[in-house]
């Protein structure tokens, strides 16, 4: 199953881009997610190769497992893969606006193992929560970047006046 939702945040890429690398963040503003943990062997917690351990919401169950990060090209794409766990796919797609603005497209991609009749049907059941995390994370990561953006303007302002 393939889920993919967009939006458009009133920030510059690198602010976007700072927020959804940093592991630190995610539990912050992905709606669902309710385990995102550094699992790398390296002592980089973001970048390719980076892993996490990853667990998100689904009804009365959490499933997820370890994810690693097998594209990212800053400030725009960044892509993780499952290792173990549900097989999954997840990017981030962010794209600078003509006028400061930053598209972000977030994509989700997962499938039940085994496959079959039931496999199809918890696909489908699963597709409806799992649309649903994918916009609130986009709401709140909108709310938390540009409320972030607000603060640093207002922050430009204020030593520009007493300058």
């Amino acid at each position: 199953m393939r889920l993919n939702e967009s939006i458009t945040i009133s920030a510059p890429p690198q602010l976007v881009w700072d927020y959804v690398t940093d592991p630190s963040r995610a539990l912050d503003y992905m709606s669902g997610v309710t385990r995102w943990e550094v699992a790398s062997d390296s002592p980089h917690d973001r970048g390719l190769g980076a892993r996490y351990r990853m667990l998100i919401r689904v009804g009365a169950t959490e499933v997820g497992g370890l994810v690693e990060v097998v594209e990212f090209r800053e400030p725009g794409d960044m892509a993780w893969s499952s290792v173990t766990g549900i097989d999954q796919r997840g990017r981030w797609r962010l794209r600078e606006l003509s006028d400061g603005r930053t598209r972000v497209e977030f994509r989700f991609a997962y499938g039940v193992a085994g496959g079959g009749i039931s496999g199809l049907i918890a696909e489908r059941i699963s597709a409806g929560p799992l649309a649903g995390h994918l916009r609130r994370t986009l709401q709140q990561l909108k709310r938390q970047v540009e409320h972030e953006q607000l603060r640093a303007d207002g922050a430009s302002r204020s030593n520009a006046t007493i300058s």
